[in-house]
């Protein structure tokens, strides 16, 4: 009986020290959220004399009022609706886009079996190796001589290739059993019908693990937006518009409070299908 007691008291102890780890650690990661929600409610004044701020202020409501008014924040417009707009446009068209490129590349390279496979693998995975920033300036020079400055295409359709999305999804498609391409082939299904009936199904833990992810990359863009939509201030998104309010000001950092919000309900919401893709894949 003495056993099982301190056993039961070792496993209660154990489980209390896992919570006030975890507990400490979300503390510790939301803090400095916390700080810049409380710093927002300030005057500019206060922020620039006394800093950041733990304590809330008495501009709440004029703040957050003028965000929810729908009054352009700039000379020439920039609304908190249309960067909001902005931004979702470009994360969205950023993840669907990113994940159907990696979904078809990484189908053509382990089902349709041509030669050099494994070259053209290669020369995509070391795209990887590379940072975006160093392929800016052709291809801002691409994107300006087709006419695609200050649009949406011309901010989503340059970054669309990614080699870590055909990676991933290269080796969750070889972990499929080959019969089932068989299986397939004898009920007469083509390639197009076997990827759309049966190949994007049995991967949708990992679309939605990837979709998340490339949303909030595409939600955090902030220097090739700047490139290609910076003559237009209809075009900002919110991570633009942080910097164009100034970061320094309770403006700014009510906007950067509001740019949290929606990639942190879409992980909240999803984290079940985004830990449950990426722990299929590595297996």
């Amino acid at each position: 009986m003495r056993r099982r007691d301190t056993s039961a008291l070792q496993r209660r102890l154990t489980t209390l020290l896992d919570h006030t780890i975890l507990v400490v650690g979300a503390i510790a990661m939301s803090l400095p959220v916390l700080v810049i929600f409380m710093t927002s409610t300030h005057s500019n004044l206060t922020i620039a004399t006394d800093g950041l701020q733990i304590l809330p202020g008495d501009q709440f409501q004029t703040v957050y009022g003028r965000l929810t008014t729908g009054q352009p924040l700039f000379a020439e417009g920039g609304s908190v609706r249309e960067m909001l707009f902005n931004s979702l446009a470009v994360a969205i068209g950023f993840a669907g886009l990113k994940c159907l490129t990696s979904v078809l590349a990484a189908y053509a390279l382990v089902y349709f079996r041509f030669r050099f496979a494994s070259f053209f693998f290669g020369i995509i995975v070391i795209t990887m190796f590379f940072p975006v920033e160093t392929r800016f300036l052709p291809t801002f020079l691409v994107t300006d001589r087709l006419g695609l400055l200050n649009t949406y295409s011309g901010v989503v359709l340059p970054l669309l290739a990614t080699g870590i999305g055909t990676l991933l999804f290269r080796q969750y498609f070889r972990q499929i059993p080959e019969e089932l391409q068989e299986a397939a082939r004898i009920d007469g299904a083509g390639p197009i019908r076997f990827l759309i009936d049966i190949l994007i199904p049995a991967s949708r833990p990992m679309i939605g693990a990837l979709f998340v992810i490339f949303f909030v990359i595409g939600w955090n863009q902030y220097l090739w937006p700047i490139l290609v939509a910076t003559s237009d201030e209809g075009m900002f998104t919110l991570v633009r518009g942080i910097r164009r309010a100034g970061q320094a000001g309770n403006l700014g950092m009510a906007l950067a409070v509001v740019a949290i919000l929606p990639p942190a309900v879409l992980i909240i919401s999803l984290q079940r299908l985004l830990f449950r893709g990426l722990s299929e894949v590595s297996h």
